[in-house]
């Protein structure tokens, strides 16, 4: 199975900036998509951003602007670098990583804490 190791989030004061990663083990497929999704306190999981193995980018609407998710596809590595972050980006940031013909609900990072203060 396919593990992703997060790495990056801390606490940050509004207006700041952080920067995460999420390194894949070597036996993922290389046609795929990966990226962020981050849970609040009492709220569900959401889409934060994705990226494709040729480059293609989504974003929630909430970060457009302000984030920018990339990849290293010889490292099997996501990033996402966020800016001008608010309070509400509060939460933990967890990277998911899926093959684009896969019929799997995809894997799942352990998450990794982002706190943003006023």
């Amino acid at each position: 199975q396919v593990q992703l190791v997060e790495s990056g989030g801390g606490l940050v004061q509004a207006g700041g900036s952080l920067r995460l990663s999420c390194a894949a083990s070597e036996s993922i497929f290389s046609i795929n998509v990966m990226g962020w999704y981050r849970q609040a306190p009492g709220k569900q999981r959401d889409l934060v951003a994705t990226i494709t193995s040729s480059g293609r980018t989504n974003y929630a609407d909430s970060v457009k602007g302000r984030f920018t998710i990339s990849r290293d596809n010889a490292k099997n590595t996501v990033y996402l670098q966020m800016n001008s972050l608010k309070p509400e980006d509060t939460g933990v940031y967890y990277c998911y990583y899926n093959a684009i013909i896969s019929s799997t609900a995809g894997y799942w990072g352990q998450g990794t804490q982002v706190t943003v203060s006023s």
